[in-house]
């Protein structure tokens, strides 16, 4: 099977991502021709899977210390296999293709706990590790297709952070000979790649800048009573204003500080850190809009100052990419721009990239070099001692 595949020069992939913001399920249906950094990529199809709100807050349990279990951990693994393996199903159909046109299936997983460097303060030390669930194997045998997962673990085991890995496709994507270019993910976390004019890849800088859109959706959330899951368009954090003591408060958090390379995600920003702001939000007596332009603010701010601080001084740059759901919130873009005012912002579909879509395109795009054997991470940008080959692979 693997063989016949290989001596394809041409291949359809199915990339699924399902990130940190914990809102559903993406595939996008790409044909890829060639491997490595000379991938040609097309996207035939995206097709976005919402999670509906009970499965949304049972992920969230499982992602909390104090609420998760191991039994809720194994159960939802295999629970959310069937998922993704729907998910692939659904989306070959809507492309108006057969799964018999499909090689392969690439899953970056659900991403449950994520320790990027050795936690001393526990006892015993927790090591550095990661978890993703979304079992392979159930992928494989419900859709029939060979599926390749559990990337980060890989680059973990060869010293790196397992994180950012879009930075990857991001090269492949993006450069440019002449222009300096950030590409700058806004998912449940943010998360940047460098591109400087003319860029190699061992040119690259990359790093999460810190929350993206977890905290604004979880405060949508609850300050709607459960009525909405995401500030649609950022409109309601266009009719509030941040409260900027509040925020510069935010901004003091020790994350920030930090030199790149550096990885954070929904042990860090998660609900409980949400919570702790829209308590002090109430005691300063916000409206719902103000919390809601505050937290929006927070995320904006978080993405200029990683800028300012470790991308700028060193890096010429012109242009801001924009992907993931956080291109769709206008009030987020609009501030990023009042704060970057000599970059220009702009959004992957200008580029011909679907920003909705890049995620997993760019896990199609790693998966496929997973299949080739061929190294899918960036040192420079994990922290890894060596280029590697990330994923396993699950037959059906």
């Amino acid at each position: 099977m693997l063989t016949s595949l290989l001596n394809q020069p041409s291949k359809i992939i199915v990339g699924l991502m399902s990130g940190t913001s914990l809102d559903g399920i993406d595939a996008a249906v790409v044909r890829i021709d060639g491997y490595g950094m000379d991938s040609k990529v097309e996207l035939l199809h995206f097709y976005s899977r919402a999670y509906d709100d009970t499965l949304r807050e049972q992920l969230k349990r499982i992602c909390s210390l104090d609420q998760s279990s191991t039994a809720d951990v194994c159960s939802m693994n295999f629970l959310l296999g069937e998922h993704f393996a729907e998910a692939v199903h659904e989306a070959v159909h809507e492309a108006g293709m057969e799964m018999s046109e499909v090689d392969a299936v690439s899953s970056h997983g659900q991403t449950v706990w994520h320790i990027p460097e050795t936690d001393h303060m526990c006892e015993p030390p927790r090591v550095r590790s990661t978890l993703q669930i979304g079992d392979l194997s159930v992928i494989a045998k419900r859709t029939g297709k060979l599926v390749v997962g559990d990337f980060r673990t890989a680059d973990m085991a060869v010293g790196g952070h397992g994180a950012p890995l879009a930075p990857y496709a991001d090269f492949i994507l993006f450069r440019d000979e002449r222009e300096g270019r950030i590409a700058q993910n806004i998912g449940g976390i943010g998360n940047c790649a460098v591109l400087p004019a003319a860029a190699r890849p061992e040119d690259v800088v990359a790093f999460d800048t810190g929350p993206g859109n977890m905290l604004i959706d979880q405060a949508v959330y609850q300050l709607s009573g459960g009525r909405l899951s995401y500030d649609e368009g950022g409109r309601w954090a266009a009719e509030g204003t941040a409260d900027i003591r509040m925020l510069e408060q935010m901004l003091q958090h020790p994350y920030f500080r930090q030199k790149p390379v550096k990885t954070t995600g929904r042990e860090m920003f998660g609900k409980a850190y949400a919570q702790q702001w829209l308590n002090e939000a109430a005691v300063r007596q916000l409206s719902a809009a103000d919390t809601v332009a505050t937290f929006t603010a927070f995320t904006a701010h978080s993405i200029a100052s990683g800028y300012r601080d470790f991308v700028l001084p060193q890096t010429p740059a012109a242009t801001v990419i924009v992907s993931g759901g956080g291109a769709l919130n206008a009030t987020l873009l609009r501030m990023m721009g009042e704060l970057l005012p000599e970059l220009t912002i702009r959004i992957a579909d200008d580029f011909g990239v679907s920003a909705d879509a890049k995620e997993a395109i760019a896990f199609a795009i790693l998966g496929n070099n997973t299949l080739h054997g061929v190294p899918n991470n960036l040192p420079v940008s994990t922290g890894a001692a060596s280029p590697t080959v990330m994923g396993k692979l699950a037959f059906p």
